[in-house]
This record gives structure tokens, sequence and C-alpha cells, in this order.
């Protein structure tokens, strides 16, 4: 597995803009011997040049004649819009080692719009806990890209969440189709959850669930008398924990099936992730993702 893709070597980087380009960087180099490989741009049209876009898309010939700066716009770019909602929540805060979900959520989230943003799509950002409490709407531009990242990088877990409301509300603001990618642990009533989901699909977005929990809410690996506390209220209770370990991990193997069988019913994609998990399989998946939507469009 490459170094680049794994959290636990990426922690030892402080930016997290660094970590993001370090991570998509190693997954597009390795995809020569994948199935994406070959898979090219194709000219659409032309946009003016913006302060921020990357110089390396200037049409000269257009410069020689006109003497104005234009970029070359490709398929996708006209093709392709990105949201990304990343659930902030006091949730998310939780961690068993170095990385918290939250942290591991906004590194995915931070990858995935710079994958976007590096194929001259456009990506856009919604942070969110119990509200929406950041909009960033989309652009495809490296300074629009830093915009994303640094509202990433400050997000601090303070509230609880409610995640169908929020779905709802965001899906009534989103006016161009496009390519919905939730980030969260999806720690709320199911059938809520999917309500708001099934709102992206009944306005036309496809949409990409990524269900981000610690490697301990998976494992349960708890031997002693511990102090479990309440993630998003104040419940505290010491507890025998293996007394209660084969039933917390069937409650939580339900939990996913009944969230994974929804999704897929919904045609949502749905991917399961710990926080200790090398990024390379939702890189993959995401970019799966896309594909096919370009496909579906022809």
């Amino acid at each position: 597995m490459a170094k680049s893709l794994d959290p636990r070597v990426l922690n030892k980087i402080s930016r997290l803009e660094l970590r993001a380009r370090t991570i998509v960087e190693g997954f597009v180099s390795g995809l020569h011997r994948s199935p994406y490989h070959g898979f090219s741009v194709e000219f659409a049209a032309h946009r003016e040049y913006a302060p921020g876009d990357d110089l390396k898309h200037l049409d000269w010939k257009v410069f020689g004649r006109s003497d104005r700066l234009y970029l070359k716009q490709y398929e996708q770019e006209t093709n392709l819009v990105a949201h990304f909602l990343l659930d902030t929540s006091e949730s998310m805060a939780y961690t068993s080692g170095e990385s918290s979900k939250l942290h591991y959520a906004s590194l995915l989230t931070a990858s995935l719009a710079y994958l976007v943003t590096r194929q001259q799509d456009a990506a856009s950002l919604v942070l969110f806990d119990k509200n929406i409490n950041k909009w960033i709407p989309p652009g495809s531009s490296q300074i629009h890209l830093r915009g994303i990242v640094s509202a990433i990088d400050t997000a601090v877990p303070h509230e609880r969440t409610n995640i169908g409301h929020v779905l709802h509300e965001i899906a009534e603001r989103l006016k161009k189709r496009g390519l919905v990618v939730l980030v969260s642990d999806l720690l709320d009533t199911p059938e809520n959850v999917i309500s708001g989901l099934q709102h992206f699909k009944h306005k036309g977005h496809d949409v990409l669930v990524f269900q981000v929990l610690d490697e301990y809410e998976l494992s349960f690996p708890f031997q002693r008398m511990t102090l479990f506390e309440g993630i998003e209220d104040t419940r505290r209770e010491l507890i025998e924990p293996r007394s209660l370990r084969e039933a917390y991990l069937a409650e939580v193997a339900s939990f996913t099936a009944k969230m994974k069988s929804q999704c897929l019913a919904q045609k949502i994609d749905f991917i399961q992730l710990s926080n200790d998990q090398p990024l390379d399989v939702a890189l993959a998946t995401f970019l799966a993702a896309r594909l096919k939507r370009r496909v579906a469009q022809r």
C-alpha cells in the first residue's frame, strides 16, 4: 500500500492542503495499472482567465489572435459539479487514536476536492451539524480550492447532528444537478438520513455516501471496566464491556446493513470507511462514480 495514502503517515504533514495533494498525486500516479488508465479530458470551449487559474491551460493561440487570456475548458468542467457535504457535528470528534473521525473525514473531503479541481471540474462545500454552518458555492480555480481546504481545516465540532433536516435544506438550495458526496458517521435515525438522500435523487443528482467510523466503533476492543461518555449528550456510565461486545457489534452491523441496503435500493453508492484505513478505496470509488456519471450523460 502506498505510504502517501496512509493517514497515519500523513498525520506527520502539518498542512491539510499538502496532505490532500500528497494523497491525490500518489493515487493518480498509481492509476497506470488500473482500469482508469488512459482516462482523458475532451476539449469543449474557452472561458476567460481568472486570477488563480492554472496557467498550463491557457490557450496561447487565442492570446496571439486576440491579446486576451482564455483557458481551454474541458468537457467534464461543463458536465460535473461535485457538492461535498461534510458532517462537523460533535460525534465526529470521537477518536481512539491519533486521528478523529472528523480529522479523517476532513482529509478525505479535501483530497476529493483536490482531485475534482485537478480535473477541471467544479467543487462546492457544505459544513453542517444540526444546521448548515458554511456554504462555499462551486468553483474550480486553485484559489477556490484553498478556500475549501481552509474552511475544512478550521471546522470545529460542537453541536448535535440532524442529518435528515440538513440534507433536505441543501437539496432545496442546489440549483444545478451534480454529484452529491456526503461524508459523515451517519449517527442519526436511518429513515431520516435516507429521506434526505432521496430528496437529492428526486432532484436528479447522483449521490455518493462515505460513512466514516472510528476503528474502535467498528471493533469494540475494550476489555476492562470502562467509563463511556455520550457522544452528543452528557451521560456517563461505567460498564464491563465484554458482556456488551456481542450485542454492540450486532447493533452496529444491523445499522450499517440497513443504511447500505436502503442506499442501494435508491441507487446511492455507499462506502463504509474506518479512520485507520488508507484512502485509496475512497478515491477509487469516487472516480468510478464520476466516470459512471459522465458515461450516463453521453
